[in-house]
């Protein structure tokens, strides 16, 4: 996992899987553009995002781990993970990969979407 963004995502993700926001959005555009897996559609800005992140921890226990990084042709960059979600007692609701794929700009996230 050696790419020039690693640093910006393994910060990411330790702040998301540690539930520390401030700490994600500290490597997180202003006005990012984020997905609502858990509820579809997409929510826009930080406090948006906050808002999204605290409902959903309310309800499911997401874990997310980076296991690569690549930056595709078209300046994209793509995180493969490994996701475990459960739910609060524990059961597993979900346990696989999936892709990321971020655009960032000015060396921060500014988009997301899940493949």
């Amino acid at each position: 996992m050696n790419s020039k963004y690693t640093d910006i995502i393994n910060k990411a993700y330790t702040g998301f899987n540690s539930r520390d926001i401030d700490a994600v959005f500290s490597v997180m555009h202003q006005d990012i553009n984020w997905p609502k897996a858990f509820e579809g559609g997409y929510v826009i800005g930080h406090e948006a995002v906050r808002d999204y992140w605290t409902r959903q921890w309310s309800e499911i226990n997401p874990k997310v781990e980076p296991i690569t990084i690549t930056e595709r042709p078209d300046g994209k960059v793509e995180v493969g993970v490994d996701q475990l979600v459960k739910d609060l007692e524990g059961n597993i609701l979900f346990d696989g990969n999936v892709k990321h794929v971020y655009v960032i700009r000015d060396n921060l996230l500014y988009s997301m979407n899940i493949e």
